[in-house]
């Protein structure tokens, strides 16, 4: 372990941790003047070299970087030397230069703070990306022997069970974690921040391949809809690198949808895991988009991890509510009237 990554682990998560409870104590977003230099000057002299798992090592930079932007102590002359080395891993990474939530849940549990709604927060979303893993791994099996193969039963069970386990973890995640400190405490390291002369858009837990994969494979979703062709594009850059080769494959995959509507031996398992992805989406969106983020938002708009208005990403989301469940204002790239004909087949 590095210098700089054992004070990540120690110093960092310490000055993070006391300034974010006089954040809360103040109830403010931010409070000026209370020695957040600190924080700056510590990471910028033990920033490591260009050595290690370059991936790794991008988070552990990111992250730093992430709280300077959080405490506002971003001194150009500073950060220049982290700036640098960002830039030059997230090129050879052919990734985005910051820091997301890949870097936390799948490659060493690390927070910023010691908080408890903060452990709660990146552990619950941890618990759902595995999930979310398992699924698609699952529904790429299928997909590579053919909907009639003989453990396709399995494998669909092997899917639902999954989906039910995100549903599960974003539950848990509502019911324990206060949303005024996830607004005011852990919202703000997600947000768009720059990296030299150029800024990007914030950390976004579902910055995976797998959601898209379910969404592709399934037929929920479909690659020739302009709106989730945007949304593919413009997560590409955030996925962890060897996720960008999944999601690549996963826009020119044949639906399964189609197929179980031919050869329907396991439609209404096939439907299962369907409503169990719709499901686990929804309920994110009802109890954690809306009540933690656009209920404490107010009338504030400047405060989405995205970049766009509150009011945009919001309306954005629900659209993948509508595709993700099938529900017929989707319009004409939603999947209501397959899921419909194959209701009728169960």
């Amino acid at each position: 372990m590095t210098e700089f990554e054992r004070w990540l682990d120690e110093g960092f998560v310490r000055l993070n941790t006391v300034f974010e409870e006089a954040y809360f104590a103040a109830g403010q977003e931010h409070v000026p003047g209370l020695g957040q230099e600190e924080l700056l000057h510590e990471g910028a002299k033990r920033l490591p070299g260009f050595d290690g798992d370059p991936y790794r090592l991008l988070g552990s930079v990111g992250m730093y970087l992430a709280a300077c932007a959080r405490h506002q102590v971003e001194d150009e002359e500073v950060l220049a030397p982290a700036w640098a080395l960002a830039t030059r891993l997230g090129t050879s990474l052919g990734v985005a230069p910051r820091y997301v939530f890949a870097h936390q849940s799948l490659h060493g549990f690390r927070t910023f703070t010691s908080l408890p709604d903060e452990q709660v927060f990146v552990r619950q979303n941890g618990v759902a990306v595995v999930a979310y893993e398992r699924a698609a791994h699952a529904l790429r099996l299928v997909a590579t022997m053919g909907v009639g193969g003989p453990v396709v039963e399995g494998l669909l069970r092997e899917a639902r069970r999954a989906l039910e386990e995100v549903l599960a973890a974003n539950r848990t995640l509502a019911d324990t974690v206060h949303p005024r400190r996830f607004y005011l405490g852990i919202r703000p390291y997600f947000r768009p921040h720059r990296v030299g002369s150029q800024v990007y858009r914030g950390v976004n837990a579902g910055d995976f391949a797998a959601v898209n994969e379910i969404d592709l494979l399934l037929g929920l979703c479909r690659a020739d809809d302009p709106f989730y062709q945007r949304v593919v594009a413009e997560k590409m850059p955030f996925v962890p690198p060897d996720h960008q080769d999944r999601l690549k494959r996963a826009v020119v995959a044949e639906p399964l949808l189609p197929q179980v509507l031919e050869e329907p031996r396991h439609a209404g398992l096939f439907l299962e895991v369907c409503r169990a992805h719709g499901a686990a989406y929804a309920l994110h969106h009802g109890r954690l988009v809306k009540p933690f983020l656009e209920a404490q938002a107010g009338d504030e708009q400047d405060v989405t991890a995205s970049g766009p208005p509150l009011s945009v990403v919001v309306a954005e989301l629900g659209h993948l509510v509508d595709l993700r469940t099938g529900r017929a204002r989707a319009g004409a790239f939603g999947a209501h009237e397959e899921l419909r004909r194959l209701a009728e087949l169960v």
